[in-house]
C-alpha cells in the first residue's frame, strides 16, 4: 500500500499553505517541498517493486512523526497542530496494523475486523477534522485579510494625511488670498438676487395693476352715485321739511341711510382692494395669521383676470370656481401666498392664450380655481385647459431660472419662488399634467 505516503503528501501540502512557508519560512517551506518529492519518489518505488515497502514504509513514519514533533514543539509549526491531529489517529492505526502483521500474522488475521473498524474511525476523524480545520483555517485567513486591509488602511490613510497636510498648507494660503475675492463675490451675488426677486415681485405686481384698477372703479362708482343721490335726496328731504311733511321727509331720510350703508360697503370693499395691493407690494413679514384662503383665492382669480383683460382687450377665458366653505381660516403669511396663487393663475391664463392662439376653432379657454378640505390639509388647485407640460421639461420647471416663455416674458423664478414658498409653509407644491389635455398645479398646506 501506498496510503500513508498520499496522506503525507496531502498533509505537506495543508501545513504549507496554512503556514504559507513560501512567505513566512522559506527555509522550512525548502525542507516540507523536498520531503513531499521523497513522499512522491518513495510511492512511485513502491508501486513498481514492491519488496521495498519495508524501506519506505519506515521513511513515511518517520516523516510523520517527525512533523508530529515539529507541530508540538516548534513554535513556528503550532499552527499544524490541528493538521497532524487529524492525520494522527489514521498514522498510528496503519503503524499498528504493520507491526502486528510483522510480528504475528494470526493475531492480525484474527483481530482484523477491529483493525478496520479502527481505520474506518481513523479516516471519518481525518474527514471531519480536516473540515473544521478548513472551516478554521479560512476564518483565520479571513481574520488576516481584514488585518492586513486595516493595516493597509492605516497605511494610506497616514500617508494621504500627509499628503493632505502639505496640500491644506499650501492651499490656505491660496485661500486666504481668495477669502476676500469670494466675499465679494458672495455679496454680488446675493445683491443679484434680492434684485431678482424684486424684479418678480414687481412683475406680478404689474399683472395686477390693471386688474386692481378695474376692481376700485366698481366700488367707487357706487360711492360716487350714491353719493350724487343722496345729495338729491338731502334737497327733498329739507323741501319737504318745509313744508311740514315730517312722514315723507323720514322717509328720504331712510333712503339717505341706506344708501350711506351701500357707500359704507363698497368704501370698505376699495379699502380692502388697496390693501391687498400694498399686502402683496410689501415684503413679507414671514409672520403667519389667520386667512380665508377662500377670499385670498378668489381675489387673486379676479384680479388676475381683469389685469390680462385691460393689457390685451382680445384676452378671454372662462373662469370657474369651486371653494370649499367648511376651510375656514388657516395661519398663512398671506402676502406670500397670494403671489403664489397670484403667478400660478397668471401662468394658467397664459397657458391656455397660448393654445387658443394654435387652435382658434372650437376651443373653449378654461381656468379653474378650486379650494378642499382633505384631512388635516388644505388644497387649493388652479387647473388650466392648455397645451400642458412637456415631459422632457417637467422636472426643470422648478428650477431658478428655467422659463418656456419667449426672451422678455418671464423671469423664471415665478415657480422656483412658490415653491420655496410653499415649503416654507411645510406645504407642497406639485403638478400633474398631460400635453394637448392641461396641467393642474395643487398647493398642499397644513392646517
Amino acid at each position: 500500500m501506498y496510503l500513508e505516503f498520499v496522506l503525507l503528501i496531502v498533509l505537506i501540502r495543508f501545513i504549507r499553505k496554512d503556514l504559507r512557508t513560501a512567505i513566512e519560512m522559506p527555509e522550512w517551506d525548502k525542507l516540507l517541498f523536498k520531503g513531499m518529492i521523497v513522499s512522491i519518489a518513495c510511492m512511485v518505488i513502491e508501486l513498481v517493486i514492491h519488496s521495498s515497502r519495508p524501506i519506505t514504509f519506515w521513511i513515511a513514519q518517520g516523516m510523520f512523526f517527525t512533523l508530529a514533533y515539529l507541530s508540538y514543539n516548534r513554535k513556528e509549526f503550532r499552527n499544524a497542530k490541528s493538521l497532524i491531529n487529524a492525520f494522527l489517529p489514521l498514522v498510528i492505526v496503519i503503524f499498528c496494523t504493520y507491526i502486528i502483521q510483522l510480528i504475528d500474522t494470526h493475531f492480525y488475521k484474527k483481530w482484523s475486523n477491529v483493525f478496520e473498524t479502527a481505520n474506518l474511525f481513523a479516516v471519518i476523524w481525518m474527514i471531519a477534522m480536516l473540515i473544521i480545520n478548513n472551516k478554521q483555517r479560512k476564518a483565520l485567513e479571513k481574520e488576516r485579510l481584514k488585518t492586513l486591509e486595516k493595516e493597509k488602511e492605516i497605511q494610506i490613510t497616514e500617508k494621504i494625511k500627509a499628503q493632505l497636510e502639505i496640500q491644506v498648507t499650501e492651499r490656505t494660503a491660496a485661500l486666504t488670498m481668495q477669502k476676500e475675492e469670494l466675499q465679494l463675490t458672495l455679496d454680488e451675488l446675493k445683491s443679484t438676487q434680492t434684485q431678482l426677486i424684486h424684479a418678480e415681485k414687481m412683475a406680478s405686481l404689474g399683472e395686477l395693476t390693471a386688474g386692481i384698477a378695474h376692481e376700485i372703479q366698481n366700488p367707487l362708482n357706487f360711492v360716487n352715485n350714491f353719493s350724487e343721490v343722496n345729495a338729491e335726496l338731502i334737497a327733498e328731504m329739507k323741501e319737504e321739511l318745509s313744508k311740514g311733511n315730517i312722514e315723507e321727509a323720514k322717509t328720504i331720510a331712510d333712503d339717505i341711510n341706506d344708501n350711506e350703508q351701500k357707500i359704507i360697503f363698497h368704501g370698505k370693499r376699495a379699502d380692502a382692494i388697496v390693501k391687498g395691493m400694498l399686502q402683496h407690494s410689501r415684503s413679507s413679514t414671514g409672520t403667519k395669521e389667520p386667512t380665508d384662503i377662500n377670499v385670498l383665492a378668489d381675489e387673486y382669480f379676479r384680479l388676475a383676470y381683469h389685469g390680462l383683460r385691460a393689457k390685451d382687450k382680445s384676452f378671454n377665458a372662462t373662469m370657474k370656481n369651486e371653494y370649499d366653505k367648511n376651510i375656514g381660516e388657516i395661519n398663512v403669511i398671506p402676502q406670500d401666498l397670494g403671489r403664489v396663487i397670484l403667478n400660478l393663475i397668471t401662468n394658467a391664463f397664459y397657458a391656455v392664450t397660448e393654445k387658443k392662439k394654435q387652435q382658434t376653432e372650437g376651443y373653449d379657454p378654461i381656468v379653474a380655481v378650486n379650494t378642499k378640505k382633505q384631512n388635516d390639509k388644505v388644497l387649493i388647485s388652479v387647473r388650466d385647459n392648455g397645451n400642458g407640460i412637456p415631459q422632457k421639461v417637467l422636472e426643470k420647471i422648478f428650477q431658478p431660472f428655467f422659463t418656456t416663455k419667449p426672451t422678455g416674458e418671464g423671469t423664471g423664478l415665478g415657480l422656483s419662488l412658490s415653491y420655496d414658498i410653499i415649503k416654507a409653509h411645510g406645504g407642497e407644491l406639485k403638478v400633474e399634467t398631460k400635453e394637448g389635455v392641461g396641467s393642474v398645479f395643487i398647493i398642499s398646506l397644513p392646517v
